[in-house]
């Protein structure tokens, strides 16, 4: 079977440029007589591309059935919250570190995250958050938090003594 190859220029964390070779699984469809194609509803694909993706997945906001995810019940609505992580949360390491548990986003609409942020165990988000460290500082979320429709800026470090 011969597939297109699509051709991905990448550049890799330390620097190092990189060309990813993909095929694209649907274009194999052109290879089967009378194919057709159909419209999943997004509730029934749940790609994980980005760490903003995977924050959804493992958080509460789905629940594992008969080994399918699906929409927790106890979300209000049925649409999935915005998730914007920035440049600290990207690699899957950075991300794990920077949460001590999975925050409960069942009542989450839009969260933005920028700069050097970390949550602790517990912390709940709800409405819009949006949460912006200054260049060079540091915001730790503090554990049991319960944000809803906040702005945090600037930094804030809790220490324990």
């Amino acid at each position: 079977m011969h597939m297109e190859v699509i051709i991905n220029n990448k550049m890799l964390g330390n620097g190092l440029k990189v060309i990813q070779l993909e095929t694209a699984a649907g274009a194999a469809m052109k290879n089967f007589e009378e194919a057709h194609g159909i419209n999943v509803p997004r509730s029934r694909f749940l790609p994980v591309k980005t760490t903003s993706d995977l924050l959804l997945i493992m958080s509460n906001l789905y629940e594992l059935k008969h080994g399918m995810l699906t929409m927790n019940p106890q979300r209000s609505f049925p649409s999935v919250p915005l998730v914007k992580l920035g440049t600290h949360f990207k690699n899957v390491k950075d991300f794990l570190e920077r949460f001590a548990s999975n925050p409960d986003v069942l009542e989450l609409d839009h969260l933005t995250v920028s700069g050097d942020v970390c949550f602790g165990k517990g912390v709940t988000l709800k409405g819009t958050v949006i949460i912006i460290a200054n260049h060079g500082e540091r915001i730790d979320i503090p554990p049991g938090a319960v944000l809803e429709n906040k702005i945090v800026s600037g930094n804030l470090r809790i220490l324990d003594h």
